[in-house]
């Protein structure tokens, strides 16, 4: 009785607002290998947690986390833990991001719980701003069709000049782009996509749907000319890299001009422009510039009007695919010439030096 008592109390302290602290039970989400935090959002926020926060997480079964971050969305490197109230979601989890199955690695079971403690207060604030970044899909809001559509064409390194695009989606118009992206695309001579977000079949069901107004894209798509290879966001899954050398190579056996894009022509295409402006030996800060457009485009975030965000974003989100391309982290990416890197990487992806040549005759100087 006496220790029913005490953990009546217990409970009722980590159910209080006026400390950032809970107990709670624990479920697998085995689709994405994470741990379903038993509270809802709201109420994990009404016990004093805010997003930035770094965070102690202690199981039943003796495992624990010392200062994971806290955010409102995958704001951590591929494979590194967090505590996530993600857009969307009812509750709470804890995963790593594009990582290993926490609960399989912590050996957790149904029956376990886990104690959620504050470690330090707005630790990670500056990353949660810079990262909980939003746009809107309305038109009038954006300064020109090709800042709404994320349209440009990318003259980095030595490639060909006004010859290679990068774009919001011509075929999905879930952001309402789609329209705006296929009439630039158009205009700009556009002869063959390299479509990274969608296969056969999704883009079937974009053509099938009442909204569907992308006739060039369905032009192209008819004889042909459109690639794709439906990537995931993980640029360091093996089949992420296998099929995107399949599809380069690919795409080096149409006549250009070339679009690359996924649904917004950020992060899949940010990654593939990075690469693509690396094997066109384009400098660092290039690469930085082209990647970063699309910040100001959907965001209107610059480095004049908010350096500490943007050089965030730099570090955080572009740096990392920099170095995966390279791998070797005795290399200076911002002084490297990055071609032979670029090179290397393709071919360990499976492309052959007769298909990386072709890709070089096709797209460079």
């Amino acid at each position: 009785m006496k220790k029913f008592a005490v953990l009546l109390l217990l409970l009722i302290a980590f159910e209080s607002s006026a400390f950032a602290g809970g107990k709670f039970l624990i479920s697998h989400q085995n689709t994405y290998g994470g741990i379903v935090i038993h509270s809802s959002i709201e109420k994990f926020n009404s016990l004093g947690f805010e997003y930035g926060d770094s965070v102690n997480i202690e199981f039943s079964n003796g495992e624990k986390f010392i200062d994971i971050p806290y955010y409102s969305g995958y704001y951590v490197k591929l494979g590194d833990p967090l505590l996530i109230a993600y857009h969307g979601r009812k509750n709470i989890w804890l995963q790593k991001n594009y990582g290993s199955d926490l609960w399989q690695d912590l050996n957790l079971n149904e029956s376990d719980s886990v104690i959620i403690s504050l470690n330090q207060r707005g630790k990670y604030k500056a990353v949660q701003e810079a990262r909980n970044l939003r746009y809107t899909d309305n038109r009038e809001d954006y300064s020109s069709d090709e800042v709404f559509a994320n349209f440009r064409a990318v003259n980095i390194g030595r490639l060909k000049e006004n010859y290679i695009y990068s774009s919001a989606s011509p075929c999905d118009n879930s952001n309402n782009r789609a329209a705006y992206v296929d009439k630039l695309a158009k205009m700009a001579g556009i002869k063959c996509i390299l479509n990274l977000a969608d296969d056969d079949s999704k883009i079937k069901n974009f053509m099938s749907k009442s909204d569907f107004n992308s006739p060039h894209f369905k032009n192209l798509y008819e004889n042909k000319c459109v690639i794709p290879i439906k990537l995931s966001i993980n640029f360091q899954d093996i089949k992420f890299r296998a099929k995107l050398a399949s599809g380069l190579a690919e795409l080096s056996k149409h006549e250009g001009a070339y679009l690359i894009h996924c649904l917004e022509g950020k992060d899949r295409t940010g990654f593939v422009f990075a690469l693509i402006g690396a094997f066109a030996g384009a400098s660092y800060d290039e690469i930085v510039n082209n990647y970063m457009l699309s910040y100001s485009n959907y965001y209107g975030l610059t480095r004049e009007n908010d350096p500490q965000k943007y050089n965030i974003i730099v570090a955080e989100i572009l740096e990392p695919m920099i170095n995966f391309i390279v791998q070797d982290e005795n290399i200076n990416i911002k002084s490297a010439n990055l071609s032979r890197y670029a090179e290397k990487f393709l071919i360990d992806s499976g492309m052959t030096e007769s298909e990386l040549n072709a890709l070089k005759s096709r797209i460079l100087e």
